[in-house]
């Protein structure tokens, strides 16, 4: 069995304070994209769990998340099974596009499938939070509105399909440093929430209201160059050549140009392909970098299967 395993990017992504269990409180929209890995998965005797990778880069044992979701897996199930899990990397690690966490639901779905154990996407949620707060999106896909740790999640109605250039630095930007970073940073005040109020739009519903929050905003206007990352000062901080990369897109056309998550790739969202196309060439005098396409979730559902 084969299944596809997309990369996600951030079109938005405010962090609202600390949490008491030392995370932060989010506010973000995920959007799948066409950027994707591969996992081949085929049955192993004795309840064993064999992993392997492509990428040297990464370890591919027992502190793998892909690893660890099988494992997991298994012992929510009481399953006797067992399962050889070959990895194809394509989505880079350390860039905020979430491969690894993508790797992890993969599994859960996959060998859910290969194992017939017939749980239901509840379950399988249940798994994910253990493992990962964006290990529950993958288990859906498209557009997503994302609270708490942002694992509480909304679908959202998808947008069209757009093209976007994913810029891929050759450093990545630890996930932990950048939290801790942009809390230290913050101004004193800055974290406390304003009272819940009553929205129309049935996402917004589920929102604590934040002064000038951009997402909240997009729920009505629908309009992605409003959209900001509230880590991007912190990220720009430790990669001021980040910025360029943003101006860059933005020169080029861009709707939207973010950093992803906590970084290090920077993506610039377009309406037109031959537009992207070009940036993609400019970007590429100093950095890698990826055409893709934002993927809806009817399409994530059924591509993800593409290979069984």
């Amino acid at each position: 069995m084969r299944i596809r395993s997309f990369a996600k990017i951030n079109l938005g992504l405010e962090v609202l304070g600390l949490r008491p269990d030392g995370y932060h409180d989010l506010r973000t929209l995920f959007q799948s994209v066409s950027l994707a890995d591969e996992l081949a998965l085929f049955p192993e005797d004795g309840g064993q769990i064999v992993l392997r990778g492509n990428d040297p880069s990464i370890p591919w044992d027992e502190s793998n998340l892909v690893f660890r979701a099988a494992r997991s897996l298994q012992k929510r199930s009481s399953c006797a099974s067992g399962a050889r899990i070959e990895v194809t990397k394509a989505v880079p690690a350390g860039k905020g596009l979430g491969g690894g966490s993508s790797n992890a639901a993969m599994t859960l779905l996959g060998l859910n499938r290969l194992w017939e154990l017939g749980l239901g996407l509840e379950e399988l949620t249940d798994i994910g939070q253990s493992l990962g707060a964006d290990v529950p999106y993958f288990l859906r896909g498209g557009l997503c509105l994302g609270l708490d740790r942002g694992d509480r999640l909304t679908a959202l109605e998808d947008l069209p399909v757009l093209p976007l250039v994913i810029a891929l630095p050759p450093f990545s930007c630890p996930t932990a440093d950048i939290y801790r970073e942009h809390r230290l940073a913050r101004p004193a005040g800055e974290a406390s929430l304003l009272p819940g109020r009553a929205r129309t739009a049935s996402e917004a519903k589920l929102t604590s209201a934040v002064e000038d929050s951009r997402i909240e905003r997009f729920f009505g206007s629908r309009q992605l160059r409003f959209l900001e990352n509230s880590l991007e000062s912190t990220v720009f901080r430790f990669h001021p050549r980040l910025q360029d990369l943003k101006a860059l897109f933005r020169s080029r056309g861009a709707e939207l140009s973010l950093v992803t998550g906590s970084g290090s790739a920077v993506f610039g969202l377009f309406r037109d392909r031959r537009r992207a196309a070009e940036a993609k060439r400019a970007v590429e005098k100093e950095y890698p970098a990826v055409l893709a396409e934002t993927v809806p979730r009817d399409r994530y559902e059924r591509d993800i299967w593409a290979g069984v």
